[in-house]
């Protein structure tokens, strides 16, 4: 069997055995229908009017009245012309108008969170041609900003004990409303509800009572569910949130499909719309497939996806991308599992984007850095670095303390394998620094891992266009997914 695995900027072929099942998302089993282009508006507009659990916009507002629309950034949602955020907040604006809001009262934030602030151009290719227009050049889009402590405010703790710091115009708006994705996400689940804004409008303390190993390393956390520990501090910041401003966040969600194509939307009031939003978002992420355990997993890495250009190519960055696919797919994968991934593996870093990472890819190769989790103690460290703060203020840089999530991601893909190849690394010994074992192509790699690990007659899943497409969850053909991972027991 001959199969193209994503490589670089381009592609590398293989040659696998004949009974290697093969799993393409969207493909190889059909996501549930998508919502037809021209009955888009009809179906939001629809679901804006008759939100879960609270009060219509024509209601919450009035005239006077200050909104705050917060947006994700260009990870996802997709950004073709019938996109749920172009569509959704200019239905939105439409009732808020109508309700006698007006324009200069309405503020449209990038909820980036630690992530890059959007560049001009990347605002106008997720907003569209129309809402930019309108609303940039009087300064009413902006990027969160987590270390702009003018804008934010300190609302203490949860009960649990964790910070809660959020961006203060959200806070001193009279509504505030949510555009999300109800999309698989690696961490608590899904994207969208209370997800959003835990991550997206919060500073770097709040992010680190969740985004850290205490929480990403147990049980509940891989295989990914909807029930972990970091699902309910998303959810009990969220609604924390709200008690502190004496407002619901008004959401408006929509479940995706592969090629970011609304299949549902649902409004209104998070903690009693999100249980809604997953029942039709399990059907499309949750998927029945495996007949058998598999031994190898293989797939391939662009140098370019969700988080940047480098993402598969930057050490930490690739080992969080390798981790997202075990915490995916651990449903499906035998005990002592291997993972094949093609990757460049060039020594790029893109120093631009992730300013941080090179100190910390050397700092790992030293000083009784074993696994990734020690360097965890670090992360206040980079956090409060005054010039990585400032790119990350001033130069569309990750926030420093971002790349302490990625490596208590990281670390699950070790965790959770019997060993991880690099086939085609460029550079090699940033691969072996990272533990991770290389050679030059994905067979070699094979008859390798058949001698040491899985024996001469292994299962093999191969995932062929695993970062260019809109993941799912794998589980065995029988399962039936009930909202946690099965390992809440222990």
């Amino acid at each position: 069997m001959k199969l193209q695995f994503e490589y670089g900027h381009g592609f590398v072929n293989a040659e696998l055995p004949d009974d290697t099942d093969v799993f393409i998302p969207g493909e190889t089993i059909a996501d549930p229908p998508y919502i037809p282009e021209d009955q888009l508006e009809a179906r939001t507009l629809e679901s804006i009017r008759n939100p879960i659990g609270m009060e219509p916009l024509t209601k919450l507002a009035k005239k006077g009245s200050k909104v705050t629309i917060i947006f994700p950034d260009r990870v996802k949602g997709g950004e073709q012309a019938t996109a749920h955020r172009k569509i959704s907040i200019k239905l939105i604006l439409q009732e808020l108008y109508s309700a006698g809001v007006e324009k200069k009262d309405i503020l449209l934030i990038c909820s980036n969170g630690l992530h890059r602030k959007n560049t001009k151009e990347e605002i106008f290719n997720i907003l569209g041609k129309d809402l930019f227009h309108e609303f940039w050049f009087t300064h009413q889009i902006i990027n969160h900003d987590s270390e702009d402590y003018d804008h934010l405010v300190d609302l203490g703790v949860t009960d649990r004990g964790d910070p809660v710091i959020m961006n203060k115009y959200v806070y001193d708006s009279d509504v505030a409303i949510l555009i999300g994705h109800t999309q698989g996400n690696p961490y608590g689940g899904y994207s969208g509800g209370y997800k959003h804004c835990s991550t997206g409008i919060t500073h770097w303390k709040s992010i680190g009572s969740h985004h850290v190993p205490e929480v990403m390393h147990r049980a509940d956390f891989v295989p990914v569910s909807g029930k972990s520990l970091m699902r309910s501090k998303f959810d009990e910041i969220g609604e924390y949130m709200e008690t502190c401003m004496g407002k619901k966040f008004f959401c408006c969600d929509a479940v995706l499909d592969t090629n970011s194509r609304q299949i549902e939307i649902n409004s209104g009031y998070a903690k009693e719309m999100q249980p809604v939003s997953w029942k039709t978002a399990d059907k499309r992420t949750y998927v029945p497939f495996a007949e058998k355990k598999y031994d190898v997993m293989i797939f391939g890495m662009p140098q370019f996806f969700h988080y940047g250009d480098g993402m598969g190519t930057n050490p930490i960055m690739l080992m969080q991308a390798l981790s997202a696919q075990v915490i995916r797919h651990k449903r499906v994968m035998s005990d002592n599992c291997v993972i094949i991934c093609a990757s460049t593996c060039n020594g790029y870093f893109h120093d631009e984007l992730w300013p941080y990472t090179r100190q910390m890819y050397e700092m790992f190769q030293t000083d009784h850095m074993n696994t990734l989790p020690d360097m965890n103690r670090l992360g206040e460290y980079f956090a409060t670095n005054e010039e990585y703060i400032r790119k990350y203020r001033y130069t569309n840089a990750f926030h420093p303390f971002h790349g302490f999530s990625m490596i208590s991601c990281g670390n699950l893909a070790e965790k959770n394998t019997s060993a991880i190849y690099i086939v085609g690394a460029e550079q090699p010994g940033y691969a072996r620094g990272m533990g991770l074992k290389t050679r030059a192509t994905i067979e070699e790699a094979l008859a390798d891992a058949k001698l040491k690990y899985v024996g001469s007659n292994p299962n093999i899943l191969a995932l062929p266009k695993t970062f260019k497409t809109a993941a799912v969850h794998l589980m065995m053909k029988d399962e039936v997914y009930s909202g946690d991972n099965m390992y809440h027991h222990h």
